[in-house]
Parts: structure tokens; sequence; C-alpha cells
């Protein structure tokens, strides 16, 4: 019989500065030496929209490398996993090679990670390129209206925004339109569907946006960091988004998280930021 190890692990929240408000994630912080089965195994048991498990890198570049488990199978990007990821290795004592710079080793390849200046608990993400873009075909979009039970008025535009979780964009109307949607998961199968609306100006948020990924085991993500980079990276460069604005998601799961996205036009940080805040939770040891 295999002796049980103990393994540091940690729950934190995020996309908020309030706790249970984000998007929890579990981190394992000594998973060197975990077998597939017993990541996917404990992801399960963890029953979260994410659970990730922090090693060694083998990318020289790379300060941390991670994996992403959902409850039913592995990502090779996502989000929240990746801010929180980043600030469990710093709690645990991880230093980057560039000082204020965090450079991640996940499925998709290198992510960049930053503390923002000013907000201590707050960190970005640079948005990975997108994998697939462009207008879905009719009968992709055909499939979205039944799953999201609304008419093809209702839809400003359906776009693939694949940044490795295989996002599928969805325009609407307003926020309003967005926070009333009651999906048919059934319909959904083969879609991760990401909506997004626009609230009125002077609102605490510009965009409320949901991320349904019932394959994934999660019907509905409660706020979504890869949804969120696919989106800016879409609807900014339409010109369809300010170059800064702040995302609204959770509502419908008794949620408040905070996304804040900001495009940067040139110099070394040029590109899309996916900013949250991050809030500690939970501390201890995980036997396996």
């Amino acid at each position: 019989m295999t002796t049980p190890l103990d393994r540091r692990t940690v729950v934190l929240d995020v996309f908020t500065a309030e706790p249970l408000k984000g998007n929890p994630l579990a981190v394992v912080v000594d998973a060197e030496g975990l077998s597939d089965a017993q990541m996917a195994a404990y992801a399960r048991w963890t029953n979260l929209s994410e659970t990730t498990f922090l090693l060694p890198p083998t990318d020289p570049a790379a300060d941390y490398r991670v994996r992403i488990f959902t409850p039913g199978g592995e990502l090779p990007f996502a989000g929240h996993p990746t801010l929180g990821s980043c600030q469990a290795w710093l709690d645990a004592g991880g230093v980057p090679r560039q000082t204020g710079s965090v450079v991640q080793e996940c499925g998709v390849g290198l992510v960049r990670v930053r503390q923002i200046d000013g907000a201590p608990n707050r960190l970005a993400f640079a948005a990975p390129p997108l994998r697939r873009s462009g207008a879905a075909d009719a009968g992709v979009v055909a499939q979205v209206l039944r799953a999201l039970r609304i008419g093809a008025d209702a839809v400003l535009a359906v776009n693939w925004i694949d940044n490795g979780p295989g996002w599928l964009g969805v325009r609407l109307h307003d926020a309003a339109a967005v926070r009333a949607l009651v999906p048919d998961f059934a319909a959904m199968r083969g879609l991760n569907v990401g909506v997004v609306g626009a609230w009125p100006a002077g609102s605490a948020v510009d965009v409320e946006v949901r991320a349904f990924v019932p394959d994934l085991g999660v019907p509905e993500d409660p706020v979504t960091g890869s949804l969120n980079a696919g989106l800016a990276q879409w609807l900014i460069g339409a010109g369809l988004l300010p170059t800064r604005y702040v995302a609204g998601q959770g509502h419908a799961l008794g949620r408040d998280g905070r996304v804040h996205v900001e495009h940067i036009a040139a110099g070394d940080l040029a590109g899309v930021w996916i900013a949250g805040d991050v809030t500690r939770c939970i501390a201890g040891t995980l036997r396996l």
C-alpha cells in the first residue's frame, strides 16, 4: 500500500476583493509526483470549476508550471486559475526570475502575469493568442440560439474566441438580456458559450458576462478570465468596447465578480491584460 503524503493546499477566491463573491480555486502547491489520475480525482472531489497543481517548470523561461483540471477533464489554459495559481506560488515563497513579472508554463505555452501597481492583491495576465477566431457558421449559430432559448433578433454577433477552452462569444443587445438567460444545457452540448452585453453609461460595471460550460462539468462558471480575455480581444479589436473597462460576472450564482480589462497599445506590455483581485480563504494540507 502506498504511504499517503501531505501536500500544501490553498483555496483562493479570484476576481473579488470580498471573500465568497468571486470564483474559488483550489491549488495544490506541492504537486510533483502526483499522477494524472490523482489530479483528476481531486478535481472531481473539490467539484470547483477548476483545481490546479503547481509543478517545476520544464521550460527554462518559466517560473513554474501549472496543470489545470475541471471536474470533467484537463484544460490547456484558464484565466482565474492563472491568477490564483500565481498568487499561491508567490505566497509559497516563489521568487520570479524577473522582478514584478511572473512567467507561467501551461498547456498553451508561456503566459505572463504581473502585479498591478497600487493594488497589492490584484494580478493581471496577458491574454494568449486566439487559436480560432471569426464569425461562427449558420449551424453553430442555430445551436447557440436553441441553447440560449432566444431568437435571432436577440443576437448581435456570434464569434469564435478560442484561446484554449474552445470559447464561442455571443454578443447580446444589453446586460439585462444577458442576466435574463435561462439556457438549455442539453442543447449546448459540444459548445462552451460566453455571452456579453453592455450596461448603460454610469453603471457600476461596463458589461455583464456569463459563461456556460456544461461539457466541463460546470454548467455555469462564476467568473471567467479566459472568456473575458477572448471577448476583449474580439470586441476591443472591433472597436465595440473601449480599451479599458470592467466586466461584471456571477450574478446568477450569487457572486459579484469584477474583471478589469486593459488593452495596452505599445511597449513591452503591449496586448490585452485581464486583471482581478485574489482573496485568500483556506490554507492547509491535503493527504493523497
